[in-house]
C-alpha cells in the first residue's frame, strides 16, 4: 500500500508540474511573439523481480514483474513554431517571419550586470532620451544594433521604413534621410538551450553553435516585415484539452492514494480486533 502510495505522490508532482505548464501557456495566449512550451515525462527507476513461482503463461513482455515508482517531469521543451502575423500598419511594429531568428535587446540583471537578451516580440517605441530618441521594447529596455549598441535616432526623425534584412531608415518631417540603422537579429540554432528571463525575453549560454549573429554578409538572411506582429504560437485548443486529461489524470491519481488509505485503515482494523 505505501508503495502504491508513493507512486501515486510522484506522479502527482510531475502531472502539478505539466499543469503549471500548460496555465503559462494558457494565460500568455495573448502575448506578442511568446512560445509555448511542452513538458515531457520519464519513468521513475523500476525494480525487476524474476523468478516468479507458476509464473509459466505465454508472454510478449519479458519475463518476471517491474515495480515502477511513478513518473517525472523530464523536461520542458521551448516550441519555436512560427506564430500567426497580424498586420497592424503601425511603422514600429516588426514580425520576424523566420522561426530561429530573434531581436536583440539589452536585458539589466538584479545585480545591475547588463547582458544581450533575445525576443520574438517586435513591439517597438521610441522615447525621448538626452536630446535624441531611442528605440525600446514596450517596457523601455534598449533594442540593440548590429554592433549590440542601443538604437538612438535624431529628435526629429518621424518616418521610419524597415527592410526585409532589418535596416531602420529615419526621416525627418521634409522626407530627408535622418538616419538609417541596422537592427541586431540572432539565428539561434540551439533554442533549447535559451534561458528565460521573464517578461518574453531569453539569454543565451557561451556554447560554442547555440546563436549567431546575422550581421555582414550574413544579413541577407534576414526576414522581417514592417507593420505586423507575430502572435502567440499556442493553441488554445490544444492546451484545453492537455489541461483536461492532466488534470484527469491528477484526480486518479488522488483517488488512489485515498484508496489506499482506505485499505491500509482496514487493514489496522482487523489487526485491532
Amino acid at each position: 500500500m505505501l508503495r502504491s502510495m508513493l507512486t501515486a505522490a510522484n506522479t502527482m508532482n510531475a502531472l502539478q508540474q505539466r499543469l503549471d505548464t500548460l496555465s503559462h501557456n494558457i494565460a500568455n495566449s495573448n502575448t506578442v511573439g511568446f512560445k509555448r512550451r511542452e513538458a515531457s515525462f520519464a519513468e521513475l527507476l523500476t525494480q525487476q523481480i524474476d523468478r516468479l513461482p507458476n509464473d509459466e503463461a505465454p508472454r510478449q513482455t519479458p519475463a518476471g514483474v517491474r515495480y515502477g515508482n511513478g513518473a517525472r517531469l523530464a523536461s520542458t521543451m521551448l516550441i519555436t513554431k512560427q506564430g500567426a502575423l497580424v498586420e497592424t500598419g503601425r511603422p514600429l511594429d516588426f514580425a520576424l517571419t523566420a522561426e530561429n531568428q530573434w531581436f536583440r535587446v539589452r536585458l539589466t540583471d538584479p545585480n545591475g550586470a547588463e547582458t544581450i537578451g533575445y525576443t520574438r516580440a517586435g513591439n517597438f517605441y521610441i522615447t525621448p532620451m538626452d536630446g535624441r530618441l531611442a528605440l525600446v521594447t514596450s517596457d523601455g529596455r534598449p533594442v540593440l544594433d548590429e554592433a549590440n549598441e542601443p538604437i538612438e535616432l535624431p529628435a526629429g526623425a518621424t518616418g521610419f521604413q524597415l527592410s526585409p534584412t532589418g535596416t531602420l531608415t529615419a526621416t525627418d518631417a521634409a522626407g530627408r534621410v535622418v538616419a538609417r540603422v541596422n537592427l541586431g537579429v540572432t539565428a539561434i540554432d540551439r533554442p533549447q538551450l535559451l534561458e528565460a528571463q521573464g517578461e518574453n525575453f531569453f539569454t543565451s549560454p557561451a556554447v560554442s553553435g547555440a546563436a549567431r549573429e546575422l550581421n555582414g554578409n550574413l544579413r541577407g538572411q534576414i526576414s522581417v516585415k514592417q507593420g505586423a506582429l507575430e502572435q502567440s504560437n499556442v493553441d488554445l485548443g490544444e492546451e484545453m484539452v492537455g489541461l483536461m486529461a492532466t488534470s484527469r489524470a491528477y484526480q486518479l491519481n488522488a483517488r488512489a492514494i485515498s484508496i489506499s488509505e482506505q485499505m491500509l485503515g482496514l487493514i489496522n482494523g482487523m489487526r485491532s480486533s
